[in-house]
């Protein structure tokens, strides 16, 4: 009798590997290499002054949509590159109340960064972020820039 096991998910491997991602309960409901969507929980313990997700929380949940696109998109290069974020940026447009959902994309072409790796470089990309309430109402908006790393 054989046994079928699965690779983790995306998403389980980030909860098995990034403490603060389990610590706040993100819930990965897609990951793939052109979207990511992650979901922060209406939790009171990571509540802010007004009774909404803590800015904290919310970088963090963004942060992590843009780490699981990246693992998607360039998982397949982990043997030669790290994946590191280089910096990031987020704007806070509206009160976030309740759960929020981010969700991820690349913001150049996952082909020109593996050639770019692949020419000797330590190649650099946008993931853009948008965060959602459960209205649909953007509360916030994060890029992250992200680098491949060559292994040495």
């Amino acid at each position: 009798m054989s046994e079928t096991s699965t690779p983790p998910s995306i998403g389980d491997m980030l909860l098995a590997t990034v403490p603060m991602a389990k610590t706040l309960n993100l819930v990965f409901e897609e990951a793939g290499a052109e979207r990511a969507v992650v979901r922060l929980p209406d939790q009171p313990d990571y509540h802010n002054h007004v009774g909404g997700p803590h800015a904290g929380a919310m970088f963090t949940l963004a942060e992590s949509a843009s780490g699981a696109i990246v693992l998607a998109a360039f998982g397949d290069q982990l043997s030669r590159a790290v994946p590191l974020a280089v910096s990031a940026e987020i704007g806070y447009k509206k009160l976030a109340m309740g759960p929020v959902t981010a969700t991820a994309e690349l913001g150049r072409p996952a082909a020109d960064v593996v050639a770019e790796l692949d020419a000797g470089g330590r190649p650099e990309f946008p993931v853009h972020v948008a965060i959602t309430r459960e209205d649909g109402a953007v509360t916030g908006e994060m890029t992250v820039v992200w680098t491949l790393r060559p292994n040495k």
